[in-house]
C-alpha cells in the first residue's frame, strides 16, 4: 500500500475502533485515560509534580522511568487488531541498550527484536540525526514514530527492556491500535537485529537468515563505523531466495546503490577511489535515505541508512537470506575486504505454519 492509497481510503474508515496505550492510559482501554491523581512522592508517578495544583484528568503520568535491568509493558492486547503506530522517546544516554519486542499470539519467541534506534533507523548512538521517510520518522532530538502495519489474531505484547547499568529517567511511548478483524492469510510482522565485525575472516555481515516459510522482506536499516580510512561502500546487498546457495537471486552492485544513492553518496559523479575519501552527503528519501554522515576527515566515521521495499516487496516462498560484503578500494585500485563495524535490522512479514 503506498501513501496514495492510504489517503484514498480515509473517507471509508468512519467508525473503526481505535485506542491507543501511553502512559496515561496504559491499558488502552475506552475511557481510561487521565484517570491518576498527582503524587510525586509515589513512584510511579515521579513526573507528576508539575499538575499538583490541577489534579486529575491534567499532565500526570506523561512518562516513566526504565530501572536498569527492568521491562516496560509498552502494550498488551486482546485481540484481533492491527498495530499502527509505535511511537517512542526517551532521554536515555543511549539507544542501543533499550530493546524493543514485539510478540504476536501468545508465541514464546518474539517476531520483533531490535535495539530502539536500529529499529527506527538511528542506530548511532551519540549522534544527532533523524530521519524523514514514508514508514519511519524521527524529529529532532528522538521523536521517534514507525508506522508499520502490525496484525495479530488474538494477542499483542510489545515491550522495551532496559539492558544498561544506568536507569533510564523518561520514557514517552504509545502504541496506537486498531480493533478489527484480520484475514486468515495476513502474514505476522518481524524486525531483526544484527551486528558484525567484519575482516578478513568474516568478509560479510549477515542481515538476515535462518527465516523458513512464506513471505515478502521489507526494509532494513543499517549503520556503517568504519575503522580504518578510504571508501566503505562497494559490497553488494544479496538476497538469496528459496533454496539459493552460492549464488543469489536479486543482488545489487554496491552498498550506496542499494540505499537509494549513488556515487558514494555524493553530489557529482566522481566515482569514490583510493585517492581519498568521497564526497558523501547526507539526504532523506520517501523508501530510501542515508541520514547520517562523518565529516571526511575521521578516520573513525560514522553512517546510517535505510531502505524500505514498501512499493518494491521482496517475496519468497520457503526461505531467505540477506548478507552485505565489507568491501571498499585498496591502494592499489582494487577492491579490498574492509574491518569494519557493521549492524543492520531487517523487516520482513512471515505466514506462521499455526496461521
Amino acid at each position: 500500500m503506498t501513501q496514495g492509497d492510504d489517503l484514498a481510503a480515509l473517507p471509508f474508515r468512519a467508525g473503526i475502533v481505535s485506542r491507543q496505550a501511553s502512559a496515561e492510559n496504559p491499558t488502552g482501554a475506552a475511557g481510561g485515560g487521565a484517570r491518576r491523581d498527582p503524587d510525586p512522592d509515589d513512584p510511579d508517578l515521579p513526573h507528576s509534580g508539575p499538575a499538583v495544583d490541577l489534579g486529575r484528568g491534567w499532565k500526570v503520568r506523561p512518562y516513566v522511568p526504565l530501572p536498569a535491568g527492568e521491562t516496560l509493558v509498552l502494550a498488551d492486547i486482546e485481540g484481533p487488531g492491527v498495530v499502527r503506530q509505535v511511537f517512542l522517546t526517551t532521554n536515555a544516554r543511549a539507544l542501543r541498550p533499550l530493546i524493543l519486542r514485539c510478540t504476536w499470539d501468545h508465541e514464546k519467541e518474539a517476531s520483533v527484536e531490535s535495539p530502539m534506534g536500529d529499529f527506527f533507523g538511528i542506530g548511532q548512538d551519540g549522534a544527532d540525526y533523524g530521519l524523514d521517510s514514508a514508514v519511519v520518522t524521527v524529529a529532532p532530538a528522538r521523536g521517534c514514530s514507525s508506522h508499520w502495519a502490525m496484525p495479530f489474531r488474538s494477542h499483542a505484547r510489545l515491550t522495551l527492556t532496559n539492558t544498561d547499568a544506568v536507569d533510564v529517567p523518561i520514557v514517552a511511548y504509545r502504541v496506537a491500535w486498531e480493533e478489527t478483524s484480520v484475514p486468515h492469510d495476513a502474514a505476522y510482522f518481524h524486525a531483526r537485529w544484527s551486528r558484525t565485525h567484519t575482516g578478513a575472516e568474516h568478509p560479510e555481515h549477515i542481515i538476515l537468515d535462518g527465516v523458513r516459510g512464506p513471505g515478502a522482506y521489507v526494509g532494513t536499516t543499517m549503520t556503517w563505523t568504519t575503522t580504518q580510512p578510504g571508501w566503505w561502500g562497494e559490497g553488494e546487498v544479496k538476497h538469496f531466495i528459496d533454496g539459493d546457495a552460492d549464488y543469489p537471486s536479486i543482488v545489487d552492485n554496491g552498498t550506496e546503490d542499494y540505499f537509494g544513492g549513488a556515487w558514494g553518496f555524493g553530489r557529482d559523479l566522481r566515482p569514490p577511489g583510493p585517492d581519498g575519501p568521497p564526497p558523501e552527503q547526507a539526504w532523506h528519501g520517501t523508501w530510501s535515505g542515508c541520514p547520517l554522515v562523518s565529516p571526511p576527515d575521521r578516520e573513525e566515521r560514522h553512517f546510517s541508512m535505510y531502505r524500505w521495499h514498501v512499493p518494491d516487496p521482496i517475496g519468497f516462498r520457503e526461505s531467505i537470506r540477506v548478507t552485505v560484503q565489507a568491501l571498499g578500494w585498496g591502494p592499489d585500485g582494487r577492491y579490498a575486504i574492509r574491518s569494519d563495524d557493521v549492524a543492520s535490522t531487517a523487516f520482513w512479514y512471515q505466514v506462521h505454519s499455526s496461521s
